[in-house]
């Protein structure tokens, strides 16, 4: 299920969401001019998130808790990670502010990476990407909109369209309209299975997926956003 877009009615403009978009499609570009080069596997590795490294030399290793949050493994991560960041964090911006929001998508995506330091099955692989703090933004967006409409595009075989159907709008094409509640709730459900399953069968390096930082992150987020919220200003959505 891909997200493309949501029925929130912005008051501001998201200058915080799009400096983070930008920042990771910048890194990228250097990332992708490096290529496979010994210089782009060092970059990699200074600026990656290794769970080893930092129960090693915590305070060294600090400030990878968020650079690693602007690195990507691909063309295909990024563009996964942005259309995710570029859907709901615009509506969280607009309810926490900019300095609250930055300071709060910060966090939860060092939060994230503690999370997956304390259960990876490879302390030693750098992590990077933004879907941890991604997860953070998407636990804020489920207590301050659950009943916010989402559009994702569905393929026909994920999951039974009948079932789908019963939850959203009339659909068009593979498009379809689902409350935020249904689309994050099936969102986190998946994360959770994934990351437990690999845990519980115990197979170390099964999955290149950082599954405990999403977890992490959207339980931060669901549980933390309310001391960054501004509380002058209500949520609208249509």
């Amino acid at each position: 299920m891909l997200p493309l877009r949501d029925a929130h009615l912005r008051r501001s403009l998201p200058w915080i969401t799009w400096a983070l978009a930008a920042a990771c499609v910048l890194v990228y570009v250097h990332q992708a001019r490096l290529g496979n080069s010994l210089q782009g596997f060092v970059f990699t590795v200074r600026y990656g998130f290794i769970a080893e490294r930092f129960f090693a030399h915590p305070v060294a290793a600090a400030p990878t808790l968020v650079t690693n949050l602007f690195l990507h493994g691909s063309l295909i991560h990024l563009v996964g990670n942005l259309l995710f960041l570029l859907v709901f964090a615009d509506a969280v911006e607009d309810r926490l502010g900019a300095g609250r929001f930055a300071l709060f998508y910060l966090l939860g995506g060092a939060l994230s990476n503690l999370a997956y330091a304390l259960l990876t099955d490879a302390p030693r692989v750098p992590l990077i990407g933004a879907s941890g703090a991604i997860g953070t933004v998407m636990g804020a967006y489920l207590v301050l909109y659950p009943r916010l409409r989402v559009q994702a595009f569905i393929p026909p075989f994920l999951l039974p369209w009948l079932v789908l159907s019963l939850f959203a709008r009339v659909p068009r094409f593979f498009l379809l309209w689902f409350p935020a509640w249904l689309f994050i709730g099936y969102w986190f459900l998946v994360q959770l299975v994934e990351a437990t399953t690999h845990v519980a069968l115990l197979q170390p390096g099964a999955s290149s997926v950082a599954w405990w930082a999403h977890v992490g992150g959207f339980a931060f987020g669901v549980v933390a956003v309310g001391a960054f919220l501004r509380r002058s200003k209500a949520p609208r959505w249509r």
